[in-house]
């Protein structure tokens, strides 16, 4: 019997079935995963303890009289501000702390 146009066969609708079938599960599972790790994301987030940021060290006052711990001092700040650490008006402050202290 001839095949009329525009009316699909057993096998066309079988393999047009298929192919629907295939998309929604392939569609399904990536829902599916993206879900999960939301959740996984979400679960991890809330396991994290809180850290509290640290604070600054308290400044230390220089040894009475101690010279070579003043020049220490002023090339550990040179090496900071030259790490970039340190900014040009912190490293001046400092620097002033440790010649005057």
């Amino acid at each position: 019997m001839p095949q009329r146009f525009g009316r699909p066969g057993l096998l066309g609708t079988i393999a047009r079935t298929a192919a629907i079938s295939a998309t929604h599960t392939a569609v399904s599972r990536g829902v599916n995963r993206r879900m999960s790790e939301r959740d996984m994301q979400r679960q991890m987030a809330a396991e994290a303890p809180y850290q509290a940021p640290m604070p600054a060290p308290a400044p230390q006052a220089p040894p009475a009289g101690g010279g070579t711990d003043r020049v220490a001092q002023l090339q550990g700040l040179a090496e900071l501000k030259a790490q970039g650490l340190l900014t040009d008006e912190e490293f001046a402050r400092e620097k002033a702390r440790v010649l005057n202290g």
